[in-house]
């Protein structure tokens, strides 16, 4: 492959209960509700999509809610924690403003020279927010309840928890083109090529003594990586094949083509398009004030709608 991953297009996760969840991440962390959306394997249940202005790759946090899903349990073969990146100038603001929400959070030790804030989401999902002096440039929401200079600024990067790291290791620097930039104990850093992709991070926390884990409410369902179009996608495929692993056929998510496979440490990984993004069916100003729906569920639309539960999106005032 002569191209390379530049960063994550977007990490999804699965919650439980709707508007909790999206009270928390627009209320709370002053995410944009980019897109509000049915699971389309599972139409009688939402897809929230948060991110920055416009749902730019490398920013978006997604959420398959499910009303009294089960809680996920921790373990190898899924991604521990997911990381945003923040202003070393604003730890302090975050630590304030998650004690004034009552969000039980610590300023652990720090990580590569970087601080770290450490706190969990209403259903278990481990959140860090990283000091970065290299910050994505990413569109911050005009709207959202965080002042523009202490705003989320896209992802920073994901942990992965594994059996074991070298295999999983190859994959990033054979195929995608990382290459180790820092290594402590048991965590071990890889990053893109391109300095300036949000999300260009993934470490690897080798953990050869945990017991696999169960992927439910709390848990991160899948990570996806970023292709420049459909094209690009289509080469990615053709290598992966070639190199062994079991990869879907394109599949249609309408704001972006995904492909999917598993990684060797078992977490599943998915290839996603930057085209053609969340303005395809809505003005960047309406972005997540309705249900959109593929064309292919438009016919059932009213009963999606009576099957779903009513939500309301947090206003700025807090």
């Amino acid at each position: 492959m002569n191209s390379k991953i530049p960063g994550l297009h977007h990490v999804t996760a699965i919650a439980s209960d709707p508007q909790r969840n999206l009270d928390f991440y627009v209320g709370v962390l002053g995410l944009r509700f980019v897109k509000r959306t049915v699971n389309f394997d599972d139409p009688g249940s939402y897809h929230f999509y948060f991110g920055d202005n416009r749902g730019t790759p490398g920013t978006i946090l997604t959420f398959f809610p499910w009303p009294g899903a089960r809680r996920g349990i921790r373990g190898t073969g899924q991604v521990e924690a997911t990381a945003f990146a923040i202003s070393p100038d604003s730890v302090g603001y975050w630590l304030e403003r998650l004690k004034q929400e009552h969000v039980a959070a610590e300023k652990t030790s720090p990580r590569f020279h970087q601080d770290v804030i450490r706190f969990a989401d209403p259903d278990g999902l481990l959140i860090e927010l990283i000091a970065s002096d290299s910050l994505p440039q990413v569109e911050p929401w005009p709207d959202s309840p965080i002042p523009q200079e202490h705003a989320i600024r896209g992802f920073h990067s994901v942990s992965a928890a594994l059996e074991g790291y070298e295999r999983t290791a190859r994959l990033l620097t054979d195929s995608f083109g990382y290459r180790l930039v820092e290594e402590s104990g048991n965590r071990f850093r890889f990053a893109s090529q391109d300095d300036s992709a949000p999300g260009r991070i993934i470490d690897l926390l080798c953990l050869p003594d945990t017991a696999m884990g169960r992927v439910a409410a709390g848990s991160v369902h899948h990570i996806a990586f970023r292709a420049k179009d459909e094209a690009e996608q289509l080469q990615w495929r053709a290598h992966l094949v070639e190199r062994g692993y079991n990869v879907t056929p394109v599949i249609d998510r309408t704001y972006f083509h995904s492909i999917y496979f598993r990684e060797p440490g078992g977490v599943l990984f998915e290839i996603a398009t930057e085209p053609p993004g969340f303005t395809l069916d809505e003005k960047l100003a309406e972005l997540g004030t309705h249900l959109r729906l593929p064309l292919w569920m438009e016919s059932a639309r009213s009963q999606i709608e009576q099957i779903l539960p009513p939500i309301q999106v947090p206003t700025r005032a807090r």
